[in-house]
């Protein structure tokens, strides 16, 4: 008795809104023979990342890791510093969506929701671990959580908030 198995790749069309940052949406289906992902999602070191709800991150910044973000559950905004401006960036366990953070980029995230948030960070090595990478930097200027709370109001329903 034979078992058939049948093998989907799921491409990463990714959109570039700053710097070395992308996001992958991964909703898109494909065969085997075709795909164009530019780097695949796994990375040296996988871990499940819990921000419970009221949650405000400092900023870190990594120098020797690529951070590449799933939510996989609620919803978070991740917030990115780059040219003296935050990115907001919604992120919900129904959208799924890879954001992949370079080194040398300040980012923290924010759940103003009710429910934890569940994520996937799936790093990437350019070097050994340093202690640095994980204190956090202080923020040049607040986050503007007036848009956290509106960007979470478009994607989310009422209930949710």
């Amino acid at each position: 008795m034979g078992i058939k198995r049948q093998i989907e790749i799921t491409p990463l069309h990714c959109i570039h809104p700053g710097k070395g940052l992308e996001i992958c949406p991964l909703d898109q289906a494909a065969t085997a023979t075709h795909t164009n992902a530019e780097q695949p999602i796994w990375g040296h070191e996988t871990t499940l990342v819990t921000l419970a709800p009221g949650t405000i991150e400092d900023l870190f910044v990594h120098h020797f890791q690529t951070d590449q973000l799933l939510v996989v559950q609620g919803c978070a905004v991740l917030i990115v510093l780059q040219n003296r401006q935050y990115r907001y960036i919604p992120m919900r366990g129904d959208r799924l969506e890879v954001v992949k953070i370079p080194p040398g980029v300040p980012h923290g995230a924010v759940n103003l929701s009710d429910r934890p948030c569940l994520a996937i960070n799936s790093l990437i090595r350019h070097g050994p671990p340093h202690d640095r990478d994980y204190r956090p930097v202080p923020k040049p200027f607040p986050y503007d959580l007036a848009v956290v709370r509106s960007l979470l109001a478009e994607t989310l329903p009422q209930n949710e908030l």
